[in-house]
């Protein structure tokens, strides 16, 4: 199996298939989940402060024996921690409790808490410094982009934000494409929405494959990182297993035409403009 990269605007290639660790517990839970992964071959572990779990994240990255330089790590900035300063602070604790030399992304976690151009501009100088490789945004809309870039030296290289075939992003797709931001799908597969849909059902049958392999598919064809959660091996190895088959375009039609704009999570369309 050879993992498909994408390429950020810095130059930085991300891999395309992650492993998400929400609601991981902190504990055996989330370090078996990830030693798992590794093992399996995952080389992109996706992580942050609001989780509780990175202690177990850096651990299991450092137990696995694998070089660092070959595992993309990601983590995020709470709302809490937004400012110049505090930013700085919450970079530094992170990579504390992750026993990490570098991240490889680091992420404003929510256009929530205020003075998200002082964090942003923390982390374009922890950026120039080399202490993360690339920096971006997550739940953030055209919007909350275009009020962040109006005063950034640098265009967030990553957007993550809910992103499965209920919820297709069409118009955030593709400011983030005229932009060169890459999307990362978080919830790709909508907390298993999908297990009752007949038009996913009858591809996955058609492929003989999951229905959760058939809209990991559906992301790496649209060209965005897809970031499933899971603590148990199977399905851990299974949403990997989606690269030796492709999607036609009449299975890209039937699923885009799914979308209904719905949320599993918090919209972030209701959260107000940040002004400072």
């Amino acid at each position: 199996m050879i993992m498909k990269n994408l390429v950020l605007h810095n130059d930085v290639a991300i891999p395309q298939i992650g492993l998400g660790s929400w609601q991981a517990m902190p504990g055996g839970e989330a370090y078996d989940a990830v030693a798992t992964a590794l093992r399996a071959g995952y080389r992109h572990i996706d992580t942050a402060a609001i989780y509780g779990n990175e202690e177990d994240v850096g651990q299991a990255i450092r137990d696995s024996g694998i070089p660092r330089g070959d595992i993309f790590v990601t983590t995020k900035l709470w709302n809490t921690d937004h400012g110049y300063g505090r930013a700085k602070q919450a970079f530094l604790d992170s990579l504390q409790r992750l026993g990490l030399d570098y991240i490889d992304l680091y992420l404003i976690h929510f256009p929530f808490g205020g003075r998200i151009c002082e964090t942003w501009k923390a982390m374009e100088e922890l950026y120039g410094e080399g202490r993360v490789r690339a920096i971006g945004v997550s739940n953030f809309t055209t919007e909350h982009l275009d009020y962040l870039m109006r005063g950034a030296a640098i265009t967030p290289m990553v957007d993550q934000v809910e992103y499965h075939p209920y919820l297709s992003q069409d118009p955030l797709q593709r400011y983030c494409d005229e932009h060169r931001i890459v999307i990362e799908a978080w919830s790709p597969l909508g907390s298993g929405r999908f297990v009752e849909d007949t038009n996913v059902r009858a591809i996955a049958v058609k492929h003989h494959r999951s229905i959760p392999q058939i809209i990991l598919r559906w992301d790496i064809q649209r060209g965005v990182v897809t970031l499933p959660k899971s603590v148990h091996q199977q399905y851990i190895e299974e949403n990997l297993d989606i690269l030796d088959f492709r999607l036609d375009a009449t299975d890209m039609a039937s699923l885009n035409a799914l979308n209904r704009d719905w949320h599993t999570g918090t919209n972030p369309e209701l959260i107000p403009i940040d002004q400072e």
